[in-house]
């Protein structure tokens, strides 16, 4: 039973807050994935939470309507894929819808396994050309499109784990499990130049994100309960009907849960998820998100 508080107007007029977990097919863009999706459900307010390239395929976590609000806390977890390298040629892209620039034999795999220890742990990465990061408000991939040249700032990522599964030249297949932000494409071109040759990436899936795995995504739609906060990492605290009422209009989070705040926190109260809230600088309670409004 839902508090009484929320009753009126918490859910959506169809219901359709929540996740889905669906497998991207390689040739569509994440936003081209979304339109069944949108016709299924007869809602424009449908939104994935991290981009997978137009070759890739795998899981795609997909947000509908008050979901929505969710998103940055699904696009900060960490990524699983598997995909192949295939050294001997760069293309611009870093995939294989991009021209080659440069070629080089592929390395043989004493040279391959001696290098692969250096993309493990904390590396320092250079985002790809072709890609959706923003330089000076456009798109890094339209910039490089229009013949502009883009400067990639290099940024720290993490890899926790890098395993070579097979190597045939000139083709290695690989398993990543790395952090946000990290550009699978990029790690080809990097360990290419490393090992001496240079390489670009013909295949991707990404078989995971956070707790979810791609055997999972049935395409089904699932509420925002706290299972879903355990996946993600994030702790649960449950709070009182008086607690959630001042939570959504906005009352001072540290008088409503005394103590200070270790990390950031999902707050329900019964099986409603009322709000999400964080540390500051100072270690206070501040709003993440209020969900149910």
């Amino acid at each position: 039973m839902r508090f009484s508080i929320l009753k009126e107007g918490f859910d959506s007029p169809r219901g359709q807050n929540g996740y889905l977990l669906i497998n991207k097919k390689a040739g569509l863009t994440s936003f081209q994935s979304l339109n069944q999706i949108k016709k299924d459900f007869s809602t424009p307010k449908v939104g994935h939470t991290g981009t997978l390239d137009k070759f890739a395929s795998g899981l795609l976590v997909v947000l509908m309507e008050r979901a929505l609000k969710l998103a940055r806390y699904f696009s900060d977890c960490d990524k699983e894929y598997t995909g192949t390298i295939r050294f001997g040629a760069e293309t611009d892209t870093l995939d294989p819808e991009g021209a080659v620039i440069a070629e080089a034999d592929p390395p043989e795999l004493d040279r391959l396994l001696q290098v692969l220890p250096d993309f493990r742990g904390d590396i320092v990465q250079r985002p790809p050309e072709y890609s959706a990061i923003h330089i000076g408000g456009k798109r890094a991939s339209a910039l490089a499109r229009a013949g502009t040249t883009v400067e990639m700032p290099a940024r720290p990522v993490t890899i926790h784990a890098l395993e070579l599964l097979s190597y045939k030249k000139p083709d290695a297949k690989i398993r990543v499990h790395c952090s946000k932000g990290t550009y699978i494409r990029s790690l080809a071109r990097d360990i290419g130049g490393a090992a001496g040759s240079c390489g670009h990436l013909i295949e991707l899936t990404r078989t995971a994100v956070a707790g979810f795995s791609l055997e999972q995504a049935d395409g089904n739609l699932h509420t925002i309960d706290p299972e879903l906060f355990s996946l993600l990492g994030i702790p649960v605290l449950y709070v009182d009907e008086d607690a959630a009422s001042g939570l959504i209009h906005g009352t001072p989070v540290d008088p409503l849960i005394p103590g200070s705040a270790p990390a950031l926190t999902a707050l329900f109260c019964e099986d409603s998820l009322v709000a999400i809230v964080e540390p500051d600088a100072k270690g206070l309670w501040r709003y993440g998100c209020v969900y149910a409004n």
